[in-house]
């Protein structure tokens, strides 16, 4: 079975050489971001995760339009927020995208708040439900009559269709009782953040019977930062000096820029570095250390290349068909990946799953 591995493009202003360091020709650009795709593309990366964020970086969207143009090969997997378009225009953005890029576009559903909304999670999650039913329905082809909450259209699907005439598959994640059940209903793969080689076994088994109660069968990616380095020890070095500027009060304020900064996702990587040992392990090869400095994705295997490959294979070995890979700097780390590490990975794009 292959895996599909994807790497990060950084749009969010998260490049760093330290955490809490900033430097200038890491931010977010055009040029810079573009940079880490292009690079992606060369090494034979199958995806590259572009996020959202309102306060901090550039736009997905847009930039997924231009470096469409600029690549081959390399699937694109947008962010979306849930609320911020009409949902009929944001399946024309979709289908647009996905002609510009010869249908290489992949859709990672976002449903945070946006700023100065105030909507409690279950909302949140009833507006993203809705959203991606009448999403999925309009791409596939049909017409949409909801009456929701969220979504009130009475309307047949644009004229404009992506290459295969159908949706895209829709990455989703969150680890709520209201997320879980989005996922089962309407995702096509499930997105976790770092944990635990039993507790990813523990959620691929809930999210997996979920799903079947509605017929349907999901697939499974893992997001996680890569350190690798020649030896262990360079790894931990590396790591080391990622969070070496860092102290309490900067990687706090880091983390609070997020607008998912209270989720349940976020308080599960708070307890993972809380359970870790002194070294910020807290299991062979999974170092809790970086995320002190970031919101999110808040640890990252550390190792020598086997190492690397050997944790991605245990994770696969649970069910895990999807890897998105990052590392700082981004660039860097790319590359780094890319030559010791993807060689050794039976993988390719995630075909379309089944719904």
């Amino acid at each position: 079975m292959t895996c599909e591995v994807s790497w990060f493009a950084a749009l969010c202003d998260d490049d760093y050489e330290q955490l809490g360091v900033v430097d200038p020709a890491l931010l977010s650009s055009w040029e810079h971001c573009g940079a880490i795709v292009t690079e992606a593309e060369a090494l034979g990366f199958d995806n590259v995760l572009l996020p959202s964020g309102y306060a901090l970086g550039i736009d997905a969207v847009t930039f997924a339009g231009g470096v469409a143009a600029r690549t081959d090969r390399i699937r694109l997997l947008v962010a979306m927020r849930c609320g911020e378009l009409w949902v009929p225009q944001l399946a024309r953005q979709i289908a647009t995208l996905d002609r510009m890029s010869g249908g290489r576009l992949t859709v990672n559903v976002i449903s945070s708040e946006m700023p100065g909304e105030a909507l409690d999670g279950p909302a949140r999650y009833r507006r993203t439900s809705e959203t991606m039913a009448a999403l999925r329905a309009l791409l596939d082809g049909s017409p949409v009559h909801a009456d929701g909450e969220f979504v009130r259209l009475d309307l047949e699907p644009p004229r404009i269709t992506t290459v295969s005439g159908r949706c895209p598959p829709l990455y989703f994640g969150g680890l709520s009782e209201e997320a879980r059940e989005v996922a089962a209903e309407h995702a096509d793969v499930y997105l976790m953040w770092p944990d635990t080689l039993d507790r990813i076994a523990e959620v691929i088994a809930d999210l997996t019977a979920r799903a079947a109660r509605h017929g349907r069968r999901l697939r499974f990616g893992y997001r996680v930062h890569v350190v690798v380095r020649p030896t262990e020890a360079e790894a931990r070095a590396a790591a080391e000096r990622i969070v070496a500027a860092l102290d309490d009060a900067t990687g706090a304020a880091i983390r609070a820029r997020s607008l998912d900064s209270a989720s349940t996702g976020v308080r599960r990587q708070a307890e993972l570095r809380g359970a870790a040992a002194d070294d910020g392990f807290v299991e062979e090869h999974l170092w809790t250390g970086i995320g002190r400095g970031r919101s999110g994705c808040g640890a990252a295997i550390v190792g020598d290349p086997d190492q690397v490959v050997a944790k991605l294979e245990a994770y696969r070995a649970l069910g895990i068909e999807a890897f998105i890979l990052s590392g700082y700097p981004h660039r860097d780390e790319c590359r780094r990946v890319g030559e010791w590490v993807l060689p050794h990975l039976d993988h390719g794009p995630l075909p379309a799953t089944p719904a």
